[in-house]
């Protein structure tokens, strides 16, 4: 727990309480508090003028490789790169090697993470090793530590099988996140389908690839009442999907990434292997569809699908190279331009990177209420910096956006009121 202390002067943000004002934070024994101030209490004040004092940012969808990948991330090093961009709390994709498919793993990963940087939240495998054969046991899972469950990194093709774990998930009161890929559509693509796909002679995949498997997921929810969260949305297709299940009243949520309101198809240009992914960089239109959607609440999560690879899997041909690029600290700076640039209010932003991935997870955190554990971000948003993958905090050097000159970062990340980050 961290000891009392008074940050000063800060612009707080809190979507929990629509709260939106300069003032001062104060926080004791780990946990926000009205006041301070008590008869000879030991106060540490902070100056934190032209910053926003928001809740400590929570990533919904992360790779962290242990166990069985820790040449490419760590839990470790993984929580150091997610505090360094703010992050207070990820929830960690399960295709490790093993798969987190059972209590045993569940738990290793949460005892790795207890002297971290950030909180770690292990999302269970939907199926047994992530075959997409049998269903692996959630209420084990759930008692380990689980928060939710996908095969993500795999579609799950059974659309039976989808059900059934979609019913079984609803027992344990767990959300289902969906990793949404039509495989006949997408074997053996390594883009975008287009015109740049077709200049560059590389196999493309179709928009469709994404959006039929959101359509038969949110069926499937429709169907079974279940809570359903689609993973890294890239097409307007699957919004317009999304949207009218929405009007209806399914019990869906969605996310996507910086990378997919940044960049186009076009990064891949000069076979840029940093630039490839799964789902793919999309066009401008589908771009400029997501940046909307993010601010009509179609969308509810900004994530950034951390995915760090060696130069094993991305420093050889295209078609052949590892799909993933490395997000934690680069997440912030992208998705504050939606701010500068009028796309969403400073409040939504929090939002979407804070309080919304709580409620997604069901897990605390989101919000700076007094009684609140004091998981708290500092952001000064005039601040720039160039981003040196080489500098990065993550093992992970593999990052379309090496070298960019960036605007706003976090530079104070507190974890119970404890420094788990200063960038001051």
């Amino acid at each position: 727990m961290g000891g009392t202390l008074r940050l000063i002067n800060g612009r707080i943000l809190d979507p929990t309480q629509q709260r939106d004002e300069i003032a001062d934070l104060f926080i004791r024994d780990g946990v926000v508090v009205d006041a301070l101030g008590g008869e000879g209490e030991d106060v540490e004040c902070i100056d934190v003028t032209g910053c926003w004092v928001v809740p400590g940012l929570i990533d919904v969808h992360v790779h962290l490789r242990e166990p069985g990948e820790e040449y490419k991330e760590t839990i470790a090093s993984g929580c150091l790169a997610a505090a360094a961009g703010g992050f207070t709390a990820v929830a960690c994709m399960p295709n490790t090697k093993p798969v987190n498919d059972n209590a045993s793993i569940t738990r290793f990963i949460v005892e790795q993470a207890l002297s971290c940087a950030a909180r770690v939240y292990p999302v269970g495998a939907i199926s047994q090793g992530s075959a997409g054969d049998k269903l692996a046991e959630y209420g084990e899972m759930k008692d380990a530590g689980a928060v939710a469950l996908t095969d993500d990194g795999r579609p799950v093709v059974d659309s039976q099988l989808m059900r059934r774990a979609m019913e079984y998930a609803s027992s344990h009161g767990l959300p289902v996140m969906s990793h949404s890929e039509e495989i006949a559509l997408s074997r053996h693509g390594s883009m975008h389908e287009g015109a740049v796909s077709t200049r560059l002679g590389l196999k493309g995949i179709p928009a469709a690839a994404e959006s039929i498997m959101v359509y038969r997921d949110v069926a499937l929810a429709e169907l079974t009442g279940a809570r359903l969260h689609i993973a890294h949305v890239s097409t307007e297709q699957s919004l317009a999907v999304i949207r009218a299940a929405k009007k209806r009243g399914v019990r869906v949520t969605a996310e996507t990434a910086p990378h997919y309101f940044t960049l186009t198809e076009e990064a891949v240009e000069g076979y840029n292997t940093h630039a490839k992914m799964n789902p793919p960089l999309r066009t401008e239109k589908d771009r400029q569809a997501i940046r909307a959607a993010l601010a009509d609440g179609t969308l509810d999560a900004i994530a950034t699908d951390h995915a760090p690879h060696s130069v094993l899997e991305k420093d050889v041909e295209f078609n052949l190279a590892a799909n993933g690029i490395v997000g934690l600290e680069t997440s912030l700076p992208l998705s504050l331009a939606l701010v500068r640039d009028g796309v969403i209010t400073p409040l939504r932003l929090i939002e979407l990177m804070s309080s919304a991935p709580a409620a997604i997870l069901g897990v605390a955190g989101g919000t700076l209420q007094p009684g609140a554990v004091a998981d708290v971000t500092v952001i000064d948003p005039q601040r720039f910096f160039t981003f040196n993958a080489a500098d990065s905090l993550s093992k992970g050097k593999n990052s379309p956006f090496d070298g960019w000159r960036l605007q706003g970062r976090a530079v104070l990340t507190l974890l119970a009121g404890r420094v788990t980050f200063s960038g001051r």
